[in-house]
């Protein structure tokens, strides 16, 4: 009988179960080239052992640390965290484990953060960079040869492995739904000045271009990333002679803020002013006015970046990089739905 005060070893559930150590390992770390009988009765006796790797000889034993490191920009910002969930999705059945690190916007933390994971080993990044110039961090993740996925945030002028969505077609989906409501004053708050926000209020311009409307005017204000600077941002545009009736949010707590603005001015969404955010975060539809909004699958991108860091990971060359763009899609609510609220008006009069 195996001792009580010994912690079970791989070899342990091999001798158990008649298969070699080699097969136990590739079970374990979830590999496809052993039957998933097999797989699923060496896994089950794993449990039944309450078996736990032991993490420093594993690394010793294949150079690896099994931990990935998430850099994002936001901690508060849920659209990260539903892009680690996804990322969670798809390394945790592999056995890696992810380490979070938060650049608050921040290129130099950014790049800090980057440091003091590799001192750590870790495995490989998806990153959401700050960075106007990723060159940098380039240089020093090829230095240490350590793969990467940027997500969400593509700087300009670089071909690395980058999992996000169309922003330019972003723009251009949220634009066109405040013209089918009948908005023809319409306003862009848009975000910081890095690709994204650069792209969405290309997109918004576009859309305006291509309606071929002559009537329609367009404001651009600078807002941010959260909902104080949405709330200053629409603040700023309800004090013009003539307020925007349509106003598309650089993302989804920018129009949160926004939406306090103007009911706290008086106003009614959508009567009077019709808002679209970005992002479709998990509270979007559960604000005082639940938000029109576009879905940029954030789940859907981590585990996009996780498959891409796990080929890189394994490759014994660098692969070619790739670059994945998931389609935005529109999510209509009552912050826009104009039709519906004109119907429901007609209900209460009748």
């Amino acid at each position: 009988m195996r001792g009580f005060e010994l912690a079970v070893r791989m070899k342990d559930i091999a001798d158990d179960l008649g298969v070699s150590l080699m097969t136990v390992s590739k079970a374990l770390r979830g590999h496809t080239d052993i039957s998933e009988g097999t797989r699923e009765r060496i896994l089950r006796h794993a449990q039944e052992l309450k078996y736990q790797p032991n993490w420093v000889a594993r690394s010793l034993v294949m150079r690896q640390t099994f931990i990935v490191g998430l850099v994002i920009p936001d901690l508060m910002h849920s659209f990260f965290a539903e892009v680690a969930n996804g990322l969670t999705k798809g390394l945790a059945p592999l056995g890696y484990q992810i380490v979070l690190a938060n650049s608050d916007e921040n290129s130099a933390t950014e790049q800090k953060e980057i440091e003091l994971l590799l001192a750590r080993s870790v495995d490989g990044f998806v990153v959401a960079s700050a960075q106007a110039d990723w060159g940098r961090n380039a240089h020093i993740l090829s230095a240490h040869q350590t793969p990467y996925v940027l997500i969400d945030r593509l700087p300009a002028g670089v071909n690395v492995n980058f999992v996000g969505t169309r922003d330019e077609d972003l723009g251009q989906l949220a634009t066109n739904h405040l013209l089918e409501q009948g908005c023809v004053r319409l306003a862009h708050i848009r975000g910081p000045a890095n690709p994204n926000g650069s792209r969405r209020l290309k997109g918004f311009q576009l859309a305006i271009q291509k309606s071929g409307r002559k009537r329609i005017t367009q404001h651009v204000v600078q807002g941010g990333v959260d909902d104080e600077s949405g709330y200053r941002a629409m603040n700023e545009l309800l004090r013009l002679k003539h307020p925007p009736d349509g106003v598309f949010c650089y993302n989804d707590p920018v129009a949160a803020g926004g939406i306090k603005a103007v009911l706290e001015s008086g106003l009614r969404i959508p009567e009077d002013v019709a808002i679209v955010g970005a992002g479709n975060v998990h509270y979007s539809d559960l604000l005082r006015v639940p938000l029109s909004t576009i879905d940029q699958g954030a789940t859907k991108m981590g585990e996009i970046a996780a498959n891409l860091l796990v080929d890189c990971m394994r490759a014994k060359t660098a692969p070619v990089a790739r670059c994945v763009l998931i389609p935005p899609r529109l999510i209509i609510r009552e912050s826009s739905r104009r039709e519906s609220s004109r119907r429901q008006k007609e209900y209460t009069q009748a």
